[in-house]
């Protein structure tokens, strides 16, 4: 399977009732601020360069982000503060993410999530969860990335658990989330941070500069293999 072929499979599924039924109805009443788009409404699969050897994960599409624009953290203010921080580090060629098709061009850095679909709260189900997980396994397998860096502790425990449906070893006991924890993985190396939700860039708990150092550590341990072409 192609990274093609595996979102075409992304976005066409309905596996899950309670989030095929959340996303649509988001995309038929829609928000005032947008009632004049055409929300997707579908799954969002991944995005970025196949070529990646960066892989970004988050938790799930915002309702009136990514289930609204098609692309992963597109549209909302947590993608405003990570594709900041990815055009600073030198993985995005623009500072904004606006629409589908805004011709943002990302550069060795790959974007998805834990769920494909939006969650009513912010939250899918644990099942669901499950239900979703081999998009993300397949995704890791046809990438093979070098460094990971998870968004939050959902996709933390995501990747980890993806992880050890490639059949590749985990280290014991399993690694707690924390902002900056790094994680031996074998061939790859998982970086936590805080989501750049609102609740966390509202608060402080999360600043710019946080975000940068994870991102900057990224670009350090990428540093040390050869670009792929």
């Amino acid at each position: 399977m192609s990274l093609v072929e595996l979102e075409r499979e992304v976005v066409a599924c309905r596996r899950c009732p309670r989030l095929v039924a959340w996303r649509e109805e988001v995309a038929r009443a829609k928000r005032a601020a947008y009632r004049d788009d055409v929300y997707w409404g579908r799954p969002v699969p991944g995005f970025g360069d196949p070529s990646a050897r960066l892989v970004v994960v988050g938790l799930a599409p915002a309702a009136h982000g990514a289930n609204r624009t098609g692309r992963m953290f597109t549209g909302d203010r947590s993608g405003d503060w990570l594709y900041r921080a990815l055009h600073r580090a030198g993985f995005a060629d623009r500072p904004t993410s606006v629409t589908r098709d805004d011709g943002l061009t990302l550069s060795d850095c790959w974007i998805t999530a834990v769920a494909r679909c939006a969650p009513p709260q912010n939250r899918p189900t644990a099942a669901e969860a499950t239900e979703c997980r081999p998009f993300l396994v397949r995704e890791l397998e046809l990438l093979d990335p070098k460094v990971l860096v998870a968004l939050g502790g959902v996709a933390f425990q995501g990747v980890l658990r993806a992880w050890n449906d490639l059949g590749r070893d985990l280290p014991r006991p399993r690694p707690r989330f924390g902002h900056g924890v790094e994680v031996e993985l074998g061939s790859a190396t998982l970086l936590a941070s805080y989501h750049p939700s609102q609740q966390n860039t509202f608060t402080g708990r999360l600043t710019e500069s946080m975000l940068d150092d994870v991102f900057r550590r990224a670009r350090s341990m990428l540093d040390q293999f050869p670009i792929r072409r």
